[in-house]
Order: structure tokens, then sequence, then C-alpha cells
């Protein structure tokens, strides 16, 4: 990592920079110059370094899983029974249906969102968890505001 201060890292170019890419990761490095008003080799040379200085952690793709067969979502809160956290992260890191999994403070230890075909398909994924600890299930029922980037800006 990169050992420039986060002024240095996050100057006003740098954070137009990043709402471009935030707005179309696909975005050539061309256009990109083009819409900044700066030259090609800048760009380039401004993307690396934020990657480098780990600004930038990669670049993904959306898919909707209903096109994947799993439109069912759930968020499920885990309070683990003693001993059980490692076992609980491992089965996490290894059960397909586990799109996200958050350890979290409070009551509950694990915040675990769950991607499945049907509503009845959610009782083997928790009886899997449910050997480690205690679980709470809810269903999304909307998703009002879809998963977003940090705001940026220059302060």
């Amino acid at each position: 990592m990169l050992t420039e201060t986060r002024s240095q890292i996050l100057d006003e170019l740098n954070i137009r920079i990043l709402n471009e890419l935030t707005a179309d990761p696909r975005l050539r490095t061309t256009e990109l110059a083009r819409r900044l008003g700066v030259s090609t080799p800048t760009v380039r040379e401004r993307v690396a370094r934020l990657e480098e200085s780990g600004v930038i952690r990669g670049y993904r793709v959306d898919i909707d899983p209903a096109a994947l067969g799993r439109p069912v979502a759930a968020w499920v809160r885990l309070r683990p029974g003693p001993g059980q956290i490692p076992k609980i992260v491992a089965l996490a890191q290894r059960t397909p249906e586990v799109v996200e999994c958050h350890r979290i403070s409070g009551e509950d230890c694990f915040l675990i969102r769950v991607q499945v075909a049907e509503i009845p398909a959610l009782e083997s994924v928790l009886d899997r968890f449910q050997v480690h600890g205690q679980t709470t299930s809810s269903f999304v029922v909307s998703t009002p505001v879809p998963p977003r980037s940090v705001p940026l800006s220059a302060d």
C-alpha cells in the first residue's frame, strides 16, 4: 500500500474519477479522460494509484439473483453457541446460498444474507447453521435502496 495521505489520494480529480467509475465501471480510459478534460496517461496513472493504494478494491458485475433462479432473499441473524464462531465462518464460506456474511456487534454475532430459489429452500440452509447457534430470519420484501457505493466528496 502506498504511504500517501487521504488528501493526496482523494484529491478533486481522483474523486471525479471515482464518481465516473462508480457510475460506469466499464468506462474506457480514453472516454474517462475525455469526460474529465485530462490526458489518457494521467487517468491511467491515477487509476493505477487508486488500485495500488486499495481505494479501488475491484470491479464487479451486478447479477440479478432472480435471473439465476434464486429470487428469494433473506437476512439471517445468528447468535453462536460457545466456541462456534470459527465453525460458522467456515460454514458461511462454503455455503453457496450465502452471498454476504458480516461479523456484527450486539447480541447476535453474524448477519448473513441468503439467496434461495423458494422460501422452503431456506429451511435446509438454516438447519446447517442452527447446530452452531440460534437464528432469526427476515425475508426481503423489496429493496427501495439497492447496495451503493459510499458517497464521495473532497472534504
